[in-house]
């Protein structure tokens, strides 16, 4: 199976250690991961250029996956990630990214679904009700990045899946 290109959504500041764990995990295209100093050009750009960027990557992108942090939800640009994945049908799938170390061998608390105040169609359904979010039972860091990576190729495919019927 070929390895999809995901588009990774996460709280820069907080969690791009952990966020670097998954995208170094070598189960999605390599297009799909960014330099840490891509990211740090992007956000220091205009709205209109961080939405045209955003834009861009998410165009070529069968995927968004929301790396979620103690403090994801309700982020401006995680936000605006997931209303645009939505309006373009790719897939969405969450990820608790919480209990992978940082670079000071920190955990975190477990952060709110992100999906939970994104509200959809005419009847203004929780997005939250279609999109699964990953939460490892474990709550080793090693043990929780290996049950990401064990099932990080699966989420994204049954997202893929799901796309478009909600």
């Amino acid at each position: 199976m070929a390895k999809r290109q995901v588009f990774f959504s996460f709280e820069y500041l907080k969690d791009n250690w952990r966020a670097a764990q998954i995208r170094n995990m070598g189960k999605v295209d390599n297009s799909s991961t960014f330099s840490d100093n891509e990211w740090e050009e992007v956000r220091e750009k205009s709205v209109t250029k961080i939405k045209e960027w955003i834009d861009s990557q998410m165009e070529k992108r069968s995927c968004l996956v929301v790396l979620i942090g103690s403090t994801t939800s309700g982020r401006k640009w995680i936000d605006y990630e997931i209303e645009k994945a939505y309006e373009l049908k790719k897939g969405i799938v969450g990820i608790h990214i919480h209990n992978l170390e940082d670079k000071n061998g920190k955990q975190a608390s477990r952060g709110s679904n992100p999906f939970y105040n994104i509200l959809i169609g005419k009847d203004k359904e929780r997005l939250a009700k279609y999109v699964t979010c990953f939460d490892s039972s474990y709550k080793s860091s090693k043990y929780v990045y290996d049950d990401i990576k064990e099932n990080i190729e699966k989420l994204i495919e049954a997202a893929i899946e799901a796309r478009g019927t909600y």
